[in-house]
C-alpha cells in the first residue's frame, strides 16, 4: 500500500535519533483497526486489513518511503533528571501528508529493541496496547488534544513481564509529533547549542510558523508551547483526567496528550487521587497536575536559555517572565472550562468561588465527578434531583444549588442554549476504570465484544439513550480499580 511520506525529522542530523527496523513478529494478527482514522489520514482500511497491510502494522515490512528511526530524549522522571531515555520501545516509521497536507507521524509502539531500550525487551503486551488504544481514541471523542490510535496487532508471541509470560501487541500511534520537553533536555544536558538552536528551528517551522515570523521566535516558540500546556491541563481537570506519569518526556511540544500509560479518569472526586501503581508521593495527582505541567515548562524554559538571549541574566528573565505566565493563562483555560460545565456562559467575578464551593461539596460526599456534573444539567432546568443524590440533602449542598440558581438567573443566556452548552461540557460517559479492566480481561481471554461495545459508547460521550446505564453507573466497591500500571 502506498503512503505519502515526507520524513523531515529523519533529515535531521543523525545524534538525532538512531535508525532502526522494527524487529518482525511471528504471527501478526489484527486486533482493531481505526477506520475513520484511517479515511481521514487518507488510507485505505481495507488495503491494511491485506496481508501486505498488517505486515506494515506489525513492523515485518517497512514501507516505501519510510525512513523508521527511534528518537532520542531525556526527561525528568518523578523529578529526578535521566540524561539518556529515548524510544526504547517504538519506532517512528515516518511522517504522513493527509488529504488536507497535515502532516502526522506514523509510530510503531512495541516494536522490538532499539539503542535506547535500556535492558528493556522492546515490547509492549496486548493489555496496554488495547488501553492505549482505548484512553487516547476516547480522549479524541471528548475533543482533547491527544495521540491517536491507528491499529492494535497481535504479534503472536510471549513478553515477559511480573505476571509472567503475556500476549505481545503492537499500537500503531499517530500523533501531529513526536519532539517532547526531554528531547531539548537531551541537547541542554550535552551542552550542544547547535542541536538546540536546530531543533527550536524544526519545532518553529512545523508545528508553530506564526511564532517563527516573530522578532524573538525563540521566546514566541515557549510561549506558545506554554499557552498549549495551559490549555490541555485545564481540559483534562474538566473531565477529571489523572497522567499518571506527566515525566518531561511525557509532556509533547504539540499540546497533545502523549504516553498513556497509569492515567485513569476518576470517579469520586478528590483533588488528591492518584491511581498509579509508581506515583507513590502522589506527585501527579488529580489537583497537582497544573503545577507539574508548570515545572516541567521551566525545565523547557532552561534547555532554551542560550537561544533566547546571549547575556544569561537577560535569557533567565525573559524565561521567567514567560514561565510566569502559565498560571493565568491556566485560571483562564480553567474557568473557561469549569463555566462551560456549571452552565456559565457569561463571566462574572466571583465565579472561581463559586466553581470551588461545588468541588469542596463532591469532595466532602464523595460524589461522583462526571455524573455530579452531567446532574447540572437536570437541575439547570429545575430537576434536582440527581444533583442532590450526588452532594447530599443537607445545608452546604442547598446553600450552593441556591447560590448557582442565584447566578444562573443573573444572566440573559436563553435555556435552550444553556441546556445544548452545558450537554456539550459534560459528558454523560467516560472510559471509566472498572469497564476499561473488564474490557481488556475479556479481550485478553480473546472475547473482543466487550471492547467494541466500550468504543462504540465512547465514540459518541456527549449523548445519552437507551443501554448506556451500564456506562453511567460508578463502581460497586468491589469493582474500584486503586491502582493502574504502565505495563512496561
Amino acid at each position: 500500500m502506498t503512503f505519502a511520506f515526507d520524513n523531515t525529522y529523519a533529515r535531521l542530523p543523525e545524534r538525532f535519533f538512531a535508525r532502526q527496523a522494527p524487529v518482525p513478529v511471528p504471527q501478526p494478527r489484527l486486533i482493531k483497526l481505526n477506520e475513520a482514522l484511517a479515511h481521514q489520514l487518507g488510507l485505505d482500511p481495507e488495503a491494511l486489513r491485506a496481508p501486505e497491510g498488517l505486515a506494515m502494522l506489525a513492523g515485518n515490512q517497512v514501507p516505501a518511503g519510510a525512513d523508521p528511526l527511534a528518537m532520542a530524549y531525556a526527561g525528568h522522571q518523578f523529578g529526578g533528571f535521566v540524561p539518556r531515555l529515548g524510544d526504547g520501545r517504538a519506532i517512528l516509521l515516518g511522517e504522513i501528508l493527509d488529504p488536507r497536507g497535515e502532516r502526522f507521524d506514523i509510530q510503531l509502539k512495541g516494536s522490538g529493541r532499539t539503542p535506547f531500550s535500556r535492558g528493556g525487551d522492546g515490547r509492549a503486551w496486548l493489555g496496554p496496547v488495547l488501553r492505549e488504544y482505548i484512553l487516547s481514541e476516547a480522549m479524541h471523542a471528548l475533543g482533547i488534544p491527544t495521540t491517536r490510535s491507528l491499529a492494535a496487532v497481535a504479534t503472536g508471541e510471549p513478553v515477559l513481564r511480573e505476571a509472567g509470560p503475556l500476549p505481545g501487541a503492537v499500537l500503531t500511534r499517530v500523533a501531529r509529533g513526536h519532539v517532547r520537553v526531554g528531547t531539548f533536555e537531551y541537547f541542554q544536558a550535552r551542552q550542544d547549542t547547535d542541536a538546540l538552536r536546530r531543533l527550536a528551528d524544526y519545532v518553529l517551522a512545523r508545528h508553530y510558523p506564526e511564532a517563527r515570523a516573530s522578532d524573538q521566535p525563540y521566546r514566541a516558540l515557549l510561549e506558545a508551547v506554554v499557552a498549549r500546556q495551559a490549555e490541555l491541563v485545564a481540559r483534562w481537570l474538566g473531565v477529571g483526567f489523572i497522567h499518571g506519569v506527566m515525566n518531561t518526556d511525557n509532556m509533547s511540544i504539540t499540546g497533545e496528550t502523549i504516553d498513556y500509560g497509569p492515567c485513569a479518569f476518576m470517579d469520586a472526586y478528590h483533588p488528591g487521587q492518584v491511581y498509579s501503581s509508581i506515583d507513590h508521593g502522589g506527585r501527579y495527582a488529580y489537583g497537582n497536575q497544573p503545577q507539574i505541567a508548570q515545572w516541567n515548562l521551566a525545565r523547557l524554559a532552561q534547555a532554551l536559555l542560550p537561544l533566547l538571549d546571549p547575556d544569561q541574566d537577560q535569557a533567565v528573565a525573559q524565561a521567567q517572565a514567560v514561565i510566569d505566565g502559565f498560571a493565568p493563562g491556566f485560571e483562564q483555560a480553567y474557568l473557561a472550562c469549569f463555566r462551560a460545565k456549571l452552565g456559565l456562559l457569561e463571566a462574572q467575578e466571583g465565579d472561581a468561588d463559586l466553581i470551588d464551593g461545588l468541588l469542596r461539596a463532591m469532595a466532602a460526599t464523595g460524589a461522583d465527578f462526571t455524573n455530579s456534573f452531567r446532574a447540572l444539567n437536570a437541575a439547570a432546568a429545575g430537576a434536582e434531583g440527581p444533583l442532590r443524590a450526588q452532594l447530599g440533602d443537607g445545608g452546604p449542598a442547598t446553600a450552593w444549588i441556591s447560590r448557582w440558581q442565584a447566578r444562573l438567573a443573573g444572566e440573559t443566556t436563553s435555556p435552550q442554549t444553556r441546556s445544548a452548552a452545558m450537554r456539550r461540557a459534560n459528558p454523560a460517559v467516560i472510559p471509566r476504570n472498572h469497564q476499561v479492566e473488564a474490557a481488556l480481561e475479556a479481550a485478553v481471554a480473546g472475547d473482543l465484544k466487550p471492547l467494541d461495545a466500550l468504543l462504540q459508547v465512547l465514540a459518541q460521550p456527549w449523548e445519552e439513550g437507551p443501554g448506556l446505564d451500564e456506562f453511567q453507573r460508578p463502581p460497586a466497591p468491589h469493582q474500584v480499580v486503586q491502582r493502574t500500571f504502565c505495563g512496561t
